[in-house]
């Protein structure tokens, strides 16, 4: 098919040069498709390149504790990418001895890979026939086939994956899934694709019928919920802090935060002084609450929207959980903390 064909020849003339187009060794394919699950290549290289060089095996990365990976992984966000990321790989290590998985169907069996990644590893290191349907995917097809049924519906879904595996290149499955990839992120982007210059034009349903801008159709997620979060960032004589890991299944699972209390609403200096008192490490205890920033930081998640405050919580001594201020930079914290943390100057 000339679609087929066009995208492939374009592929080997523009391709960027990226480290893990050098190889098919599956642990750094599988390494470099998570880090670009949600994340731009600009942003997940520098974060390719320190996985490889403090883990440059699946063995080394199955050996690193958690807290080490997330700490690696700081700032990249959806964190479940991480954790699943090191889960994976002790699974590969000690229940598949080391032997990573060959095929699509295997590939699905590890966690935290779903359809995309398997069939982007399956085609690149294995050669198999596993188209890949990811957001580059859905805005090629969608605009040069004309197709605006909403890529994130069920039927979408199901129908985009199919052309894709109707278009695939059955002699040559990993240049075509990684043309079509590329194709999406350099020249048919999201807003002022390169029209003008591209070679598919001539039979694209949007460009022809000025659709582009319309194309593809999304159906619109749920307003995100706005939370107010309160972190006190406690100050002792000695220079020391707390820091918490934070439980359960929710955001940031097992990253440490300041203590945090949510709120309502916004808080007032003085109706955070009341709740503070039976907050309680501070019962029966002298301290001096002093707001650091005056508007909230509003810390944007795909779900929520974060009315964040940071509260300087000034004592004499901290318990036994104390951690000194030269300590703080070592534990992995979400972005919004880190950079709490570098504006801090502990």
């Amino acid at each position: 098919m000339i679609f087929t064909k066009t995208l492939t020849r374009w592929y080997s003339e523009n391709k960027r040069a990226l480290p893990w187009r050098k190889t098919k060794n599956p642990y750094y394919i599988w390494l470099s498709e998570i880090i670009l699950q949600q994340t731009q290549v600009k942003q997940g290289l520098p974060y390719y390149d320190a996985f490889v060089a403090k883990y440059p095996t699946v063995f080394d990365l199955a050996k690193a504790p958690e807290s080490d990976v997330l700490k690696l992984w700081q700032g990249l966000g959806y964190y479940s990418r991480a954790r699943n990321l090191h889960a994976s790989a002790k699974h590969i290590v000690y229940k598949l001895n080391g032997t990573f998985p060959n095929n699509y169907k295997a590939l699905l069996k590890l966690k935290g890979v779903g359809d995309y990644t398997a069939s982007a590893v399956a085609s690149i290191c294995f050669n198999e026939v596993a188209a890949v349907v990811d957001g580059n995917v859905y805005r090629v097809l969608s605009r040069y086939f004309g197709i605006d049924t909403p890529i994130n519906s069920s039927k979408g879904t199901k129908a985009f994956k199919a052309l894709a595996q109707e278009l695939i290149d059955k002699k040559n499955p990993a240049d075509f899934n990684q043309a079509i990839m590329e194709f999406g992120a350099v020249q048919c982007r999201p807003k002022s694709p390169n029209c003008a210059v591209c070679p598919l034009k001539n039979g694209c349903v949007a460009f022809n019928k000025n659709t582009i801008a319309e194309l593809p159709v999304k159906i619109k997620s749920a307003k995100a919920k706005k939370k107010h979060y309160n972190f006190l960032v406690f100050i002792s004589k000695d220079q020391k802090t707390l820091l918490e890991k934070r439980k359960g299944k929710g955001i940031w699972q097992n990253l440490y935060q300041f203590p945090l209390i949510e709120t309502n609403n916004a808080q007032s200096l003085n109706a955070l002084k009341k709740l503070l008192k039976t907050y309680e490490i501070l019962k029966d205890t002298d301290f001096e609450l002093v707001p650091y920033n005056k508007d909230a930081i509003i810390h944007k998640l795909s779900h929520q929207h974060l009315h964040t405050k940071f509260w300087i919580v000034y004592v004499n001594t901290l318990n036994a959980n104390g951690v000194s201020f030269d300590k703080v930079h070592d534990f992995p914290v979400p972005a919004l903390i880190g950079s709490f943390i570098e504006d801090f100057n502990f």
